[in-house]
């Protein structure tokens, strides 16, 4: 049983190699080996993240993508979990999850066919009702910055708005690794203006 673990902190400051540790500690419990792993510092909001796609890419079929929290996996819109469930859905990837009991079972071939589909089912809806408290929990963070945003203006300190340099890195570090510019449209629902911009950019840079 092939396991890719992954892990993810949303900012540079932020140590994504925290629950590292513990993702070990649950796999050897259940005499499993991590395979692999993927690290990276992106927001769980965006769903262009070059680890996770690379991770995904790497899948083969049955393979168990293990994450500490179901928020270190998405704090994404409905539109692009479903985009998200849909590629782990046709790798046929388990998603396990520390923070989510029912997932556990999918790290073990024990039951027979009708208990492995039953669990499967309400794994499935779990994640979905996790997915949607994190994301929840993002737009609530987002609307108290914004309220703090109105504040400083009205006040006369806000300097306008600041680009997405979450968003924006991203791109970059896509393009960087030649995917096209299609693929990356379609994840983070950008113009093509807005990567011919960073790409124009990076070749400053180079």
């Amino acid at each position: 049983m092939f396991v890719r673990a992954y892990l993810r902190a949303s900012t540079s400051d932020q140590d994504a190699n925290r629950a590292r540790d513990q993702l070990r500690s649950f796999a050897a419990e259940r005499k499993l080996t991590i395979a692999a792993w993927y690290v990276e510092n992106e927001s769980g909001a965006m769903l262009a993240r070059p680890e996770l796609f690379r991770l995904l890419g790497d899948a083969h079929p049955g393979d168990i993508l293990l994450v500490e929290q179901v928020d270190r996996l998405s704090r994404l819109t409905a539109e692009d979990w479903e985009r998200l469930k849909a590629e782990l859905t046709a790798r046929r990837m388990r998603v396990v999850a520390l923070d989510l009991p029912t997932s556990w079972m999918m790290a073990t071939n024990a039951g027979d066919e009708f208990t492995g589909r039953m669990f499967e089912a309400i794994n499935g809806m779990l994640l979905d009702m996790l997915a949607a408290v994190a994301r929840k929990d993002y737009v609530d963070r987002r609307r108290r910055q914004a309220q703090g945003q109105a504040k400083a203006k009205v006040e006369g300190r806000y300097k306008g708005r600041p680009e997405d340099v979450e968003r924006n890195a991203a791109i970059g570090r896509m393009l960087a690794s030649k995917q096209s510019w299609g693929s990356i449209q379609s994840v983070t629902g950008c113009s093509r203006a807005t990567i011919a911009k960073i790409a124009k950019r990076l070749k400053q840079v180079a």
